[in-house]
C-alpha cells in the first residue's frame, strides 16, 4: 500500500506532532507499505517544502506541506493534494483543533475527511477527541452560554461530517459509546492508543540527581501549571533541592502562558522552563524526574504524556477525573489522585510517592508494563489490516490504487490479527 498520512509532522511541534512521528516510524517498517506520504502543516521557513527519507530497509518516506494552521482553505488544499499523489488509503491523525485555533479555521480543515472519500480514496480517521466531551470554557473556546451552544451544535454538525469517514477510530470506550448513541454511527470503533517506544527497562527507577517532579505538555486552557507551582512551594520545606521542571511549550489557545507565569516566579528556587522539547531530550527528561504530575483541569482525549511516563517507567500523579481515569481502568497504569484545583490535594499526592522510594517503583514498574502491553507497532498493525479490509470491499477502491495487486501484497506476509488488547474483535 502507498499509505497518505494526514497530520502535524515533525520539524512541525503542533499538537499530535508526537504522536504522528512514532506512527509514520512503526508504519515504514511494515512489509505491506511501499511509501508513507505525509501531509503536514506549513512551516514558517519552510512553508512549501517537500522533506524525502529513503533510509535503507524502511518504506520511503515523503513529508509534503500541504496546508497551514490557521488556514481557511486547508480541506480543499489536503484533498488537491490526495488527488495529486494518489494513495491506496488517507490516515487522518486529527482532533477538533488540528487546523486552527480559530472555530472557523477548526472547523473547515475538519471537512478534510468527508471530501478524501467523496473523492474516491478510502479514508480512516483517528480521532483523539469529540466534541461532546471537551470543556469549551476551559479548552480555551468558549466564555458564555450561548457562545457555548453555538459551539456545540457546530460541533455536532462536523462530527457527522467526519463520520462519513470509512471508519473513525477513537482511543476512549466511552467515546465510541457516545458516537453510536448520539448520532447512530455503524463505523466507529476503538482503537489502542499504543507506547511510543519499547525502550528496555531503565537500571534504576530513582534519578541520581534531586528529587524533581516533571510536567509535560501544551499549557494554558485545561492544563495549568499554578496549581502545580503551588503544590510544590508546600512540599519544598518538606525537601530541600527539590525540583520542578515544566516541560512544553503554550497551548495555541493561550500564547504568551508560560512567559506570563514564568515572570510571574521570578526567584523561585528549583523552578525551569524547558521549553519545546525535541524527540531526542524526551527520553532524559523522564529518567530525570521522580514523579510525572498532571495538573489538568479537564481532559481532551487520551494522554500521549501518561503512555510515555509509562514507557519510561515514571510514577505518575493525576487528577481525579474522567478520561485518565478511564484510560488507567482500560489499560492498567497507576498513580497517586488529587482533586482538581486543590493545590493541597496535589501536594499531598505527590508527597505520598515522593516520601516511599519502594511505592515510586513499584508504581514506575506497574506502568512500565501497563506499556509494554501494546506497543504502537502492534497498534499500526490493526489500522493496516482495516485498511487491508477496506480495500478488498468492492466499489472502495480508489482511482489511485498501485499497480500491484492486494493478492500479491499479501502474500509476502500474513497481518498479524488485531491486537488482543482492543475491544474491536
Amino acid at each position: 500500500m502507498r499509505v497518505a498520512f494526514v497530520s502535524t509532522y515533525a520539524p512541525s511541534t503542533g499538537t499530535l506532532n508526537e504522536y504522528a512521528h512514532h506512527f509514520v516510524k512503526f508504519l515504514r517498517q511494515k512489509p505491506d507499505v511501499r511509501e508513507v506520504i505525509v501531509l503536514g502543516d506549513e512551516l514558517p521557513d519552510m512553508p512549501s517544502a517537500t522533506i524525502v527519507d529513503t533510509s535503507p530497509g524502511l518504506a520511503p518516506l515523503r513529508r509534503i506541506a500541504c496546508w497551514r494552521f490557521g488556514g481557511l482553505s486547508n480541506a480543499w488544499r489536503i484533498m488537491q493534494a490526495v488527488r495529486a499523489e494518489q494513495p491506496d488509503v488517507v490516515l487522518f491523525n486529527i482532533q477538533f483543533a488540528t487546523f486552527g485555533s480559530g472555530k472557523v479555521s477548526a472547523s473547515l480543515g475538519l471537512l478534510a475527511p468527508a471530501m478524501v472519500r467523496a473523492a474516491g480514496f478510502p479514508c480512516i480517521v483517528l480521532l483523539h477527541n469529540i466534541m461532546e466531551t471537551v470543556d469549551l470554557k476551559q479548552a480555551g473556546y468558549s466564555a458564555n452560554p450561548l457562545s457555548e451552544r453555538i459551539i456545540r451544535l457546530a460541533g455536532a454538525a462536523i462530527t457527522r461530517m467526519l463520520l462519513r469517514a470509512n471508519l473513525v477510530a477513537l482511543t476512549i470506550p466511552k467515546y465510541v459509546e457516545i458516537l453510536e448513541s448520539t448520532y447512530h454511527a455503524k463505523n466507529v470503533l476503538l482503537a489502542p492508543h499504543g507506547t511510543f517506544e519499547q525502550a528496555p527497562p531503565p537500571p534504576t527507577f530513582v534519578s541520581d540527581g534531586p528529587l524533581q517532579i516533571m510536567t509535560f505538555g501544551k499549557f494554558g486552557t485545561y492544563k495549568k501549571v499554578e496549581i502545580l507551582i503551588e503544590a510544590f512551594k508546600l512540599l519544598q520545606a518538606r525537601y530541600p533541592g527539590l525540583e520542578l521542571v515544566i516541560a512544553g511549550t503554550d497551548s495555541p489557545n493561550a500564547p504568551g502562558y508560560l512567559e506570563g507565569v514564568r515572570d510571574a516566579n521570578p526567584e523561585l528556587p528549583g523552578l525551569r522552563f524547558t521549553g519545546y522539547v525535541s524527540e531526542q531530550e524526551v527520553p532524559q527528561l523522564f529518567y530525570d524526574s521522580s514523579v510525572v504530575a498532571f495538573p489538568y483541569d479537564s481532559t481532551t482525549g487520551s494522554s500521549g504524556v501518561l503512555h510515555q511516563a509509562g514507557n519510561y517507567g515514571r510514577a505518575v500523579v493525576m487528577p481525579n477525573i474522567g478520561d485518565l481515569a478511564e484510560i488507567i481502568a482500560e489499560e492498567g497504569y497507576v498513580g497517586e489522585f488529587f482533586e482538581p484545583g486543590d493545590a493541597a490535594s496535589l501536594a499531598a499526592a505527590i508527597n505520598r510517592v515522593l516520601a516511599d522510594p519502594a511505592h515510586r517503583q513499584e508504581l514506575g514498574m506497574r506502568n512500565y508494563l501497563a506499556a509494554c502491553g501494546l506497543p504502537i507497532s502492534d497498534v499500526v498493525d490493526w489500522y493496516l489490516l482495516h485498511a487491508q479490509t477496506l480495500l478488498q470491499k468492492p466499489g472502495v477502491a480508489p482511482r489511485g490504487r498501485a499497480a500491484r495487486p492486494l493478492a500479491e501484497a499479501n502474500s509476502n506476509e500474513a497481518l498479524r490479527p488485531i491486537p488482543s488488547h482492543s475491544r474491536n474483535q
